[in-house]
């Protein structure tokens, strides 16, 4: 049986709704921190509580052969704990770990692990994308307890046996999506001039529908123990590619000024905000052509396809 933690998140919600697509006849068990959400008839709910580093979690992995891990402490912008890293490491590192002592020791066969691009780092040049075998850069706290996750797990696969999968997805789109890519469709549905026009980076995104099947490869993939791999669309795009794109899918035009770069960095350094200058004028490009080749994996569904199916789901 197959159980995945972090069931009601953005990607954890749509495993778990892929799997029972594929496969009529399955049940599939959620680790959930309190009772009493409502699931689908073929779902198992198994109580496990927070992501905890002392949390029992045997109930949960009872009968359990595959493990996709989707529960994390997720980025967020304006972190409000007094020590970020130490909070990220007690939910990412060491809850994660603790869980995975417990799989391999319950006889789970494989460990599925939804990290992060961040273990790579924060941007790439153009022409010039992360791949799986980079040494990795990780720069902000949530990035980190990513990349010590990683190294953690691989340790406990070499002491147990138990097979690790690892894959670190950039940006994840698709309906439902939340934070700043929501931001933009809505700015784009109401027709906000956008300071946008003359971006000319690249950035990889991978849609919820290809990270998800890429995910459900991984799962049963011979190939794929004890391996790392990255994701995307397998199309990059400027910021204000992505915008006009974007327009396109909604049916919206963009309403683009071509402002510099340069203008745009310096005026979210002047306010404050210069992490939001690089994520909307800075590169990072993810390579996939290992997990092509290793796995035969193609993403599903194209840029645009995927960019369709989160405009209607803004709806």
């Amino acid at each position: 049986m197959i159980l995945v933690t972090g069931a009601t998140g953005f990607v954890g919600k749509a495993v778990v709704q892929h799997l029972l697509a594929k496969d009529a006849s399955r049940c599939i068990a959620v680790a959930v921190r309190r009772d009493g959400q409502h699931w689908p008839e073929r779902v198992l709910s198994r109580l496990m509580g927070e992501l905890e580093p002392s949390a029992d979690c045997s109930t949960a992995l009872a009968d359990i052969s595959l493990l996709v891990h989707c529960a994390a402490r997720v980025h967020v912008m304006a972190d409000t704990a007094a020590n970020p890293l130490a909070e990220f490491r007690r939910v990412n590192v060491e809850g994660t770990l603790n869980l995975a002592r417990q799989a391999a020791a319950a006889g789970v066969r494989r460990f599925v692990f939804i990290s992060s691009v961040k273990v790579n780092g924060e941007t790439t040049q153009p022409g010039h994308p992360f791949t799986a075998g980079d040494a990795p850069a990780p720069l902000d706290p949530y990035g980190i307890s990513k990349r010590e996750a990683e190294q953690g797990l691989r340790q406990i696969a070499a002491e147990t046996g138990m097979e690790v999968v690892i894959i670190r997805p950039p940006l994840v789109y698709g309906p439902g999506v939340k934070a700043n890519f929501a931001a933009m469709m809505r700015w784009l549905q109401r027709g906000v001039p956008l300071p946008l026009g003359a971006i000319d980076n690249r950035r990889s995104l991978v849609a919820l529908d290809n990270l998800v099947d890429l995910i459900i490869t991984c799962i049963s993939h011979p190939a794929a123990a004890n391996q790392t791999f990255l994701a995307s669309d397998g199309e990059d795009v400027s910021t204000s590619e992505l915008l006009r794109r974007m327009g396109r899918a909604m049916g919206r035009p963009a309403r683009l000024l071509p402002v510099p770069a340069g203008l745009l960095k310096l005026a979210a350094t002047l306010v404050g905000k210069p992490d939001m200058a690089q994520r909307l004028c800075g590169s990072l490009q993810v390579d996939i052509e290992k997990t092509r080749q290793l796995l035969g994996w193609s993403p599903p569904l194209t840029l645009d396809q995927g960019l369709k199916k989160a405009a209607q789901g803004l709806n």
